[in-house]
């Protein structure tokens, strides 16, 4: 059995929601919790894995993720996104793990099976390089990533694959193009990039020597990194298996988040 190293990378400084990390999402039975104690949470709901780390350069978030318990490693304040702040963590350790998983602190409503799945995907497919989960947009989700860029907000990302599930591109435009109208509940051909990423040890360790190249630049997404150097990304179709999932990207979303937790019972 591969060993799995989970990694939740976190900053106070982000450019869309600075202090992100330590806002409060309120659950179904009105208790409180901050975002990065929410995603520790889902992290250790995961199965199979060896260690779980908080990767901060912040020691307000270090002392709010201790305080709940979790183990923190403090990293460069250098690092220009979770990829590279995982990397850090990863060398910080220096502990070897056959895969290293980045949860990033902005999804608490990642199910346990997401990650599982994913880590599941890479061990199969010795071609990729690392992996990453998309899930099929229902209508409901695909108008909700439609109205944020009507309205001009940056919400999920979205990603479109070829043959053997490769990666062709990420984007926070809604892609591939599609003009038809769909039911709420309807399959679309549109997919939910969900910002979470299992790496070969290796391929983590090169990432932050490579450049940063214009496609990155212009979508501020770290992923295209991988594939602006020409790296093999496999896209792992999960399921939602009833559950709501989205990521706090803006302060717009709060509402949005507790009002799925409270649907889906989410202390």
């Amino acid at each position: 059995m591969m060993s799995v190293l989970i990694v939740i990378p976190a900053r106070y400084a982000s450019t869309r929601y600075p202090a992100k990390p330590l806002v409060s999402l309120t659950g179904a039975t009105g208790v409180s919790k901050t975002l990065i104690r929410r995603s520790w949470d889902a992290a250790m709901a995961v199965t199979g894995v060896a260690r779980v780390v908080v990767a901060t350069d912040d020691d307000r978030i270090r002392t709010e993720a201790e305080g709940f318990g979790a183990e923190v490693v403090m990293t460069s304040a250098d690092c220009q996104n979770g990829t590279e702040r995982c990397a850090d963590a990863y060398a910080r350790l220096g502990q070897p793990f056959d895969i290293v998983v980045n949860l990033q602190g902005d999804a608490p409503l990642t199910p346990a099976w997401f990650v599982e799945d994913l880590v599941n995907g890479l061990r199969a497919d010795p071609g990729a390089e690392l992996a990453t989960p998309v899930l099929r947009c229902e209508g409901a989700m695909l108008a909700s990533l439609r109205d944020d860029r009507y309205h001009g907000r940056v919400g999920g990302t979205t990603a479109v694959f070829g043959a053997g599930h490769r990666a062709l591109y990420f984007s926070k435009e809604v892609i591939p193009y599609t003009p038809t109208s769909y039911l709420a509940h309807e399959p679309t051909p549109v997919f939910h990039h969900v910002g979470v990423y299992a790496y070969r040890p290796q391929t983590l360790t090169d990432y932050p020597g490579w450049p940063i190249g214009p496609l990155e630049t212009l979508e501020g997404l770290e992923q295209l990194r991988f594939l602006e150097n020409n790296r093999s990304v496999l896209c792992v179709e999960v399921e939602a298996r009833g559950r709501q999932f989205w990521e706090l990207n803006n302060p717009a979303d709060v509402p949005r988040i507790e009002e799925m937790m409270v649907a889906m019972g989410v202390e």
